[in-house]
Parts: C-alpha cells; structure tokens; sequence
C-alpha cells in the first residue's frame, strides 16, 4: 500500500493519511486494522539538513522522532524514538519526524551531525504504526528544502517538482 500526506501532498496512486504525526498515527492504524497491508511505502517531500540536494530523491527504512529542544539539552524522552526495518549493508538514511519544520541551520548542522539526514513530518508514525502491526515499511522522500530561514519559500517554490519527481519515480518502478 502506498501512502502520503494528503492535502496539498497527494497523489492519485496513494492513500492520504493526514498531515503530522497524530493524524498519521490515528489514519495509518485505522487502515492497518481493516485491511492489513502487506507492505506499506509513505512518499513525501522532505528538508534536508545538509546531505542532500534540492529535489534528489532519497529512500529510508529509518525514522526518528527527535524534538530540537532535545538538541540544546532542553528535553529528554524515555520512549524509544527511533525505528527501523532496515536490514541491509551500510547505513540508511534517517528521517526524522516532528510536527514542527526546522528553520535554524546550526540545528539542522546538529541532527547532521547525528547521523540524521532529512526530516519529514509523518515518517516516523507511519513506521511505529507498521512495526507495532509486523508490516514490512519504508519511505521514499523528494527534498523540497533545506532546513533553514528559507525552508518555507524553498518548499513552496519546489513542491510541485517534487511531486512530479515521485510521480513518476514511483509510477517506473511500482505500479
């Protein structure tokens, strides 16, 4: 099954599911409970934090749920905030998943820094759903942005391309 936002992010092959985590937690586990997928892929965009180019394409089996007071040392969780099905030589790419855009580049240098190399705000509910269910996950990801003052401007000027890109990615390789 195929996944994605909604709203502005839709595609005519994808279920939306809602934008952020919550909504994406509640929608996700809605479908996975009356038809359990096999499989489920989530396409998005995505803001870089520094690893990545405007409107590369950029695959993960990895997501995260770090806030960025966590980062100043303003925060801690108890809970596991990271998720993953990747099983393959290497490393993946980490998605990071929050509710909030980051807007300040020595942050984004920050979760760089941690081996974390793009943010999309529903990833990591999509993945703690599917493993919480045993479905097989993952994510493909265009980036619209780089994570900084211009996040918004730049994700507003490339989201159009960056919908047209996983369109056709995806329409090649899946259906």
């Amino acid at each position: 099954m195929i996944l994605c936002a909604g709203n502005i992010e839709s595609f005519d092959f994808a279920t939306p599911i809602g934008i952020g985590l919550v909504e994406a937690a509640m929608n996700v586990t809605r479908l996975c409970l009356f038809d359990k997928p096999e499989y489920l892929l989530f396409i998005g965009s995505a803001g870089s934090y520094g690893g990545f180019g405007l409107l590369e394409l950029v695959e993960s089996k990895t997501a995260a749920n770090i806030e960025l007071s966590m980062l100043q040392n303003q925060a801690y969780t108890p809970l596991d905030n990271v998720v993953s099905t990747f099983c393959g030589s290497g490393r993946d790419v980490v998605v990071n998943s929050s509710n909030y855009i980051t807007t300040d580049a020595a942050l984004a240098e920050k979760m760089l820094g941690m081996g974390i190399g793009v943010e999309n705000m529903e990833f990591f509910a999509v993945m703690r759903v599917a493993q919480e269910f045993g479905i097989r996950s993952g994510g493909l990801f265009c980036i619209t942005n780089h994570c900084n003052a211009q996040a918004h401007s730049d994700f507003a000027a490339n989201h159009e391309a960056a919908k047209a890109k996983l369109s056709l990615h995806v329409k090649a390789r899946c259906l």
